[in-house]
Order: C-alpha cells, then sequence, then structure tokens
C-alpha cells in the first residue's frame, strides 16, 4: 500500500513534540510526503550611506517516505534549496544579519545562501503503550538544540526573510553529521545528539565533512495547540574567524491553534551564545513572530526582535589572542501581509509584501540611523491536500 500527501512540514522532528495526532494510525506500507516554499521578489534594504537590493528567491523543498520495519518505523528524509542559483553567492542583503563568511571575510548585512542538500538522513521510531523510542543519524541534519528552524515554523513560513536572531537559535538546522536519540512519554520529549559544530562553508553545492565533535540535549512538551522547548549544547568553533567553543542556551514556546475560526501560529523564542574565551561574551536574542489569518485568503504576519550582535568590531580573532567583543544591540520589527489566490493545480500562490523598521544603540546611529527595508514578492508553496503534519 503506497500513499502520497503534501504535509511534510519541518526538516527535523519538531523540538515541541514527536508522536502522531490523537487517533492517527500508522500506514502499513511507504507513506511518501513531500512539502516546499518559495519566494520570489524584490528586497530593497535602506540605510543612512548604502542603499542596496536584489531580486531573488529564497526557497527549499522537502521529501520523506516511511514505512514499518521490524518492531517500528523507518523514515528516509532528504531536503534541497535552490538559493546557490537564486540568490548571490554573497548573500541576499539584510541590515545587521550575521553569521557566517563568503570569501574569507564574515558575512554583514548579509544572510548567506542555503546549501543545496539541506537535509539527508534516516529516522527510525519505536511506539509502545505511553511512550516512543526515536533513533536517528543524518548526513545532513539538525541536532536536538533550538526550535524548530524558522523556515519550518508556521508562525514564519510567510515571511522571505531570516530572523536576526537565527544564528542564537536555529542555526544548526543543515549541520553535516547529526547522531541523536529520543524518549517521549506522553507529552514530554527528551533528546541528545551529537554533532559537527563548524559552520557549512561557502561552497552551497558540497557537503561538508560529517563530524561528531560537539553536543547538546533538548526537552520538549506538547499539549493540544501549545508546544515549548528546553535546549543546551556545546558547539566547537562554529566560525572559523572566532576559533572559540561556544555554548548555546535556548527556550521557546509556540501555538498553533485559532482565536476563533481564525488560524494563528506564534512562537516566542530566547537564545544565547556564550565564546569561551576567557571573557564574558555572551549575546542574547529575543524573538516573537505570528501569522493569522485574517481571512481565507489573506494572512497578516510579523516579527518582532530584539537581538545583541557583533557588527562594527566584527573580524578574525586568532586563537591565544582573546579579548572582550564588543556588541551593539538591534530592535526590529517586521510587518507584512499575503494575499493567496485559488488552489490550482495542487499549487497555492500568493502576493505579499512586507517592511521592515529598526532601531539601534548609539554606537550605531551614525551609520544606521533611519535604517528601514522591504520585500515585494510571490510566494508558492502546494497546497495542503490532507491534515496537517504533526512534526
Amino acid at each position: 500500500m503506497v500513499r502520497f500527501s503534501v504535509a511534510a512540514r519541518a526538516q527535523e522532528p519538531d523540538p515541541h513534540a514527536g508522536h502522531h495526532p490523537a487517533g492517527a494510525a500508522p500506514s502499513p506500507g511507504w507513506t511518501w510526503t513531500g512539502d516546499g516554499n518559495l519566494f520570489v521578489g524584490y528586497n530593497k534594504q535602506q540605510r543612512k550611506f548604502a542603499d542596496f537590493s536584489a531580486w531573488e528567491s529564497q526557497n527549499w523543498f522537502m521529501f520523506a517516505g516511511s514505512r514499518p520495519a521490524g518492531a517500528g518505523r523507518v523514515s528516509f528524509m532528504a531536503m534541497s534549496s535552490l538559493e546557490a542559483f537564486t540568490i548571490d553567492p554573497l548573500g541576499s542583503p539584510q541590515l545587521f544579519q550575521t553569521g557566517e563568511s563568503y570569501q574569507r571575510l564574515p558575512l554583514v548585512n548579509y544572510q548567506h545562501p542555503h546549501d543545496l542538500v539541506m537535509g539527508l538522513g534516516v529516522n527510525y521510531r519505536v511506539e509502545r503503550p505511553g511512550i516512543a523510542y526515536v533513533f536517528e543519524a543524518d548526513l545532513v541534519g539538525a541536532p536536538a538544540l533550538g526550535p524548530t528552524a524558522f523556515m519550518h515554523r508556521d508562525s514564519a513560513r510567510d515571511n522571505p526573510e531570516a530572523p536576526l536572531s537565527h544564528h542564537s537559535m536555529d542555526s544548526t538546522h543543515i549541520t553535516p553529521g547529526v547522531v541523536r536519540v529520543g524518549v517521549e512519554p506522553g507529552d514530554f520529549t527528551v533528546e541528545g545528539s551529537v554533532f559537527r559544530g563548524e559552520e557549512t562553508d561557502e561552497d552551497r553545492l558540497n557537503i561538508e565533512t560529517p563530524g561528531l565533535n560537539s553536543w547538546s540535549g533538548r526537552f520538549g512538551w506538547r499539549r493540544g495547540p501549545w508546544q515549548a522547548q528546553l535546549s543546551g549544547g556545546r558547539l566547537y568553533k562554529p566560525e572559523w574567524f572566532e576559533p572559540y567553543l561556544v555554548t548555546r542556551l535556548t527556550a521557546s514556546i509556540a501555538f498553533n491553534g485559532s482565536v476563533g475560526r481564525r488560524p494563528l501560529a506564534a512562537t516566542f523564542a530566547w537564545g544565547e551564545n556564550r565564546e569561551n574565551n576567557g571573557f564574558a561574551n555572551i549575546d542574547d536574542s529575543y524573538l516573537i513572530e505570528w501569522d493569522f489569518r485574517a481571512t481565507d485568503t489573506i494572512a497578516l504576519y510579523g516579527r518582532a526582535e530584539k537581538a545583541a550582535k557583533q557588527i562594527l568590531g566584527l573580524g578574525f580573532h586568532p586563537a591565544g589572542f582573546t579579548h572582550p567583543h564588543f556588541y551593539s544591540h538591534i530592535n526590529a520589527v517586521t510587518l507584512g501581509a499575503v494575499r493567496d489566490f485559488p488552489v490550482v493545480a495542487w499549487s497555492r500562490v500568493g502576493l505579499g509584501a512586507d517592511v521592515t523598521m529598526y532601531r539601534t544603540s548609539d554606537d550605531m546611529t551614525i551609520l544606521y540611523e533611519g535604517s528601514h527595508s522591504y520585500h515585494v514578492f510571490v510566494r508558492w508553496r502546494p497546497a495542503r491536500t490532507s491534515p496537517a503534519h504533526v512534526h
């Protein structure tokens, strides 16, 4: 027996949950699921002395198959992005964004493109009355660290831009080399993982050599529309230009339900990086984002962030030459809307736009005072032809 549904909704199992919806029965044969999200549009970033813009496409596509195997169920997962071809190699323009590098220079004001291979792994799940056990190995995947990656959160799926807090919360979602185990008693999930701590390089078409030099743990809970997670990990030198061990801590709570008869998805999250170089180099970021379906065809989305980031002082800090790092503080608020058109051939197409306003600490005003940005885009995704997937 083979079943297909356009319903896979996350690259990794949701850290807030892990079991099947009430009443759901596993298929006795192969079950195939797929999903994707594609934005094509104009991105304009305006700052005090240097405006920059791009026509570009943020996108990802996912395919998974599962079937019974022995005492449990085995799942194979693959995920890809074409951003290596649809976004400039330097990255997508985004004020105040940092993380990774290009041509041996740390990225500032750009969000890096994602790799062609964003996920490739196998998962084995054994369910018993009141409890389940999960084992997973990924050539490219996500460790048990942080909330669900931003592009898979219902609260963020209509927003083409990555959060400024991405590298404090969920940047490990495309890690080359992950081994994860978990146990799910009732509404709770306890997971642990070992993985490669280094970020991927600027070659978006290859797969970096997997490694298991870092570790993490995550505790999750789910009940009805509410989900929560608390996680922490030790990352081995995630950025080559700051070759230090990093301790990352995260917490989040999410709601995926409705207000009245209107669907609402919302996430509140906190993330912190602690660089272990002998100084109190700590950055904290906070995020709240939402997606509210105001009518059958119009969704209103937004995001508010408070982030501490190295921007003015970001650069190569050799091992052994440690010093306190200088952090700037950025507040950002995004408001946007998407108008969906009638579903055609399994496709949902929408036309959207958003604007982001910023407020910074005093050290940034001489370069960034009055900065703002906006997007105008067409968004495509598969139409939901089956009940929503529970990660």
